[in-house]
Protein backbone atom coordinates (compact mmCIF):
# COMPACT_ATOMS: atom_id res chain seq x y z
CA UNK A 1 0.00 0.00 0.00
CA UNK A 2 1.05 3.59 -0.50
CA UNK A 3 1.19 5.85 2.56
CA UNK A 4 -1.18 6.40 5.44
CA UNK A 5 -1.87 10.02 6.30
CA UNK A 6 -2.56 10.55 9.99
CA UNK A 7 -4.55 13.76 10.41
CA UNK A 8 -4.18 14.54 14.10
CA UNK A 9 -6.84 16.53 15.97
CA UNK A 10 -7.99 18.72 13.12
CA UNK A 11 -11.16 19.15 15.15
CA UNK A 12 -13.66 21.92 15.66
CA UNK A 13 -12.65 22.19 19.33
CA UNK A 14 -9.09 23.14 18.34
CA UNK A 15 -9.69 25.07 15.12
CA UNK A 16 -12.90 27.04 15.61
CA UNK A 17 -13.19 30.16 17.74
CA UNK A 18 -15.15 29.98 20.95
CA UNK A 19 -13.82 26.69 22.28
CA UNK A 20 -11.50 26.56 25.33
CA UNK A 21 -8.52 25.08 23.43
CA UNK A 22 -8.84 27.09 20.21
CA UNK A 23 -5.35 27.06 18.65
CA UNK A 24 -5.69 30.48 17.04
CA UNK A 25 -5.83 31.98 13.59
CA UNK A 26 -2.23 31.02 12.84
CA UNK A 27 -3.10 27.34 13.26
CA UNK A 28 -6.05 27.74 10.88
CA UNK A 29 -3.57 28.75 8.16
CA UNK A 30 -2.46 25.14 7.77
CA UNK A 31 -5.94 24.01 6.64
CA UNK A 32 -5.38 24.71 2.88
CA UNK A 33 -2.02 22.91 3.07
CA UNK A 34 -3.61 19.89 4.74
CA UNK A 35 -6.26 19.91 2.00
CA UNK A 36 -3.52 19.89 -0.67
CA UNK A 37 -1.74 17.06 1.16
CA UNK A 38 -4.90 14.97 1.31
CA UNK A 39 -5.73 15.57 -2.36
CA UNK A 40 -2.22 14.55 -3.45
CA UNK A 41 -2.04 11.52 -1.22
CA UNK A 42 -5.53 10.27 -2.06
CA UNK A 43 -4.64 10.56 -5.77
CA UNK A 44 -1.64 8.30 -5.04
CA UNK A 45 -3.79 5.69 -3.34
CA UNK A 46 -2.91 6.60 0.24
CA UNK A 47 -5.36 6.08 3.07
CA UNK A 48 -6.43 8.88 5.41
CA UNK A 49 -6.92 8.24 9.11
CA UNK A 50 -8.39 11.06 11.19
CA UNK A 51 -6.90 10.68 14.68
CA UNK A 52 -9.38 12.48 16.93
CA UNK A 53 -9.53 13.49 20.58
CA UNK A 54 -12.66 11.85 21.92
CA UNK A 55 -12.73 12.32 25.68
CA UNK A 56 -15.14 11.08 28.31
CA UNK A 57 -16.78 13.85 30.38
CA UNK A 58 -14.71 12.96 33.47
CA UNK A 59 -11.39 12.40 31.69
CA UNK A 60 -8.39 12.82 33.98
CA UNK A 61 -6.73 14.96 31.30
CA UNK A 62 -9.12 17.71 32.38
CA UNK A 63 -7.06 18.16 35.54
CA UNK A 64 -4.43 19.71 33.29
CA UNK A 65 -6.49 21.11 30.40
CA UNK A 66 -10.04 22.46 30.33
CA UNK A 67 -12.70 19.98 29.20
CA UNK A 68 -12.53 19.68 25.42
CA UNK A 69 -13.52 17.43 22.52
CA UNK A 70 -15.89 15.35 24.62
CA UNK A 71 -17.31 12.42 22.66
CA UNK A 72 -20.67 13.17 21.12
CA UNK A 73 -20.12 16.94 21.05
CA UNK A 74 -19.52 19.18 18.06
CA UNK A 75 -16.01 19.94 19.41
CA UNK A 76 -14.95 16.34 18.70
CA UNK A 77 -15.91 16.55 15.01
CA UNK A 78 -13.40 16.92 12.17
CA UNK A 79 -13.53 20.50 10.84
CA UNK A 80 -15.91 20.90 7.88
CA UNK A 81 -13.04 21.84 5.55
CA UNK A 82 -11.58 18.33 5.96
CA UNK A 83 -14.66 16.24 6.77
CA UNK A 84 -15.48 15.90 3.07
CA UNK A 85 -12.31 13.87 2.41
CA UNK A 86 -12.64 10.09 2.52
CA UNK A 87 -11.02 8.74 5.63
CA UNK A 88 -11.54 6.70 8.74
CA UNK A 89 -12.05 8.18 12.21
CA UNK A 90 -9.76 6.74 14.89
CA UNK A 91 -10.88 8.07 18.30
CA UNK A 92 -8.21 8.62 20.96
CA UNK A 93 -8.26 9.68 24.60
CA UNK A 94 -4.61 10.61 25.14
CA UNK A 95 -1.84 12.50 23.36
CA UNK A 96 -0.60 9.64 21.18
CA UNK A 97 -2.88 8.28 18.50
CA UNK A 98 -1.54 4.83 19.36
CA UNK A 99 -2.41 4.78 23.07
CA UNK A 100 -5.51 2.63 23.74
CA UNK A 101 -6.87 3.17 20.23
CA UNK A 102 -7.29 0.94 17.22
CA UNK A 103 -4.62 2.80 15.22
CA UNK A 104 -1.92 0.16 15.58
CA UNK A 105 -4.32 -2.63 14.56
CA UNK A 106 -5.53 -0.62 11.55
CA UNK A 107 -1.98 0.13 10.38
CA UNK A 108 -1.08 -3.57 10.61
CA UNK A 109 -4.02 -4.28 8.28
CA UNK A 110 -3.10 -1.49 5.84
CA UNK A 111 0.67 -2.08 5.87
CA UNK A 112 1.59 1.41 4.59
CA UNK A 113 5.03 2.16 3.16
CA UNK A 114 5.23 5.21 5.41
CA UNK A 115 3.16 7.45 7.65
CA UNK A 116 2.62 11.12 6.94
CA UNK A 117 1.58 12.95 10.10
CA UNK A 118 -0.10 16.36 10.08
CA UNK A 119 -2.34 18.37 12.38
CA UNK A 120 -2.32 20.03 15.79
CA UNK A 121 -0.76 20.52 18.29
CA UNK A 122 2.80 20.00 17.07
CA UNK A 123 4.27 19.82 20.57
CA UNK A 124 1.64 17.52 22.06
CA UNK A 125 -0.45 15.09 20.02
CA UNK A 126 1.59 15.30 16.81
CA UNK A 127 4.88 14.80 18.67
CA UNK A 128 3.66 11.86 20.76
CA UNK A 129 2.00 10.17 17.79
CA UNK A 130 5.23 10.52 15.76
CA UNK A 131 7.26 9.18 18.70
CA UNK A 132 5.06 6.11 19.01
CA UNK A 133 5.12 5.56 15.24
CA UNK A 134 8.93 5.70 15.18
CA UNK A 135 9.09 3.38 18.21
CA UNK A 136 7.14 0.93 16.05
CA UNK A 137 9.70 1.37 13.25
CA UNK A 138 7.43 3.20 10.81
CA UNK A 139 9.04 5.55 8.34
CA UNK A 140 7.47 8.92 9.17
CA UNK A 141 7.23 12.24 7.36
CA UNK A 142 5.91 15.45 8.88
CA UNK A 143 5.10 18.29 6.46
CA UNK A 144 6.08 21.38 8.46
CA UNK A 145 3.46 23.50 6.71
CA UNK A 146 0.74 21.07 7.83
CA UNK A 147 1.36 21.20 11.59
CA UNK A 148 0.75 24.02 14.06
CA UNK A 149 0.76 25.03 17.69
CA UNK A 150 -0.22 28.31 19.36
CA UNK A 151 3.11 28.23 21.22
CA UNK A 152 5.78 28.98 18.60
CA UNK A 153 8.69 28.06 20.86
CA UNK A 154 7.12 24.67 21.68
CA UNK A 155 6.30 24.16 17.98
CA UNK A 156 9.94 24.70 16.95
CA UNK A 157 11.20 22.50 19.79
CA UNK A 158 8.83 19.69 18.76
CA UNK A 159 9.93 19.86 15.11
CA UNK A 160 13.56 19.60 16.22
CA UNK A 161 12.72 16.57 18.36
CA UNK A 162 10.73 14.99 15.54
CA UNK A 163 13.66 15.33 13.15
CA UNK A 164 16.80 15.03 15.28
CA UNK A 165 15.72 12.66 18.04
CA UNK A 166 12.95 10.60 16.45
CA UNK A 167 14.43 10.50 12.95
CA UNK A 168 11.29 11.50 11.08
CA UNK A 169 11.71 13.41 7.85
CA UNK A 170 10.51 17.01 7.75
CA UNK A 171 8.96 17.96 4.40
CA UNK A 172 6.77 20.69 2.88
CA UNK A 173 3.55 20.48 0.89
CA UNK A 174 3.73 23.96 -0.63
Amino acid sequence: MASAVLVVDMLRGFLEKGYPLYCGDKARRIIPNVQRLLERQLARGSRVLFICDHHLPDDLEFRMFPPHCIEGTIEAEVIPELAKYPGEIIPKRRYSGFFNSRLEERLKELRPEKLIVCGVLTHICVLYTVADARNRDYEVEVPVDCVASPDEKAHVFALEQIEKVLGAKLTKVV
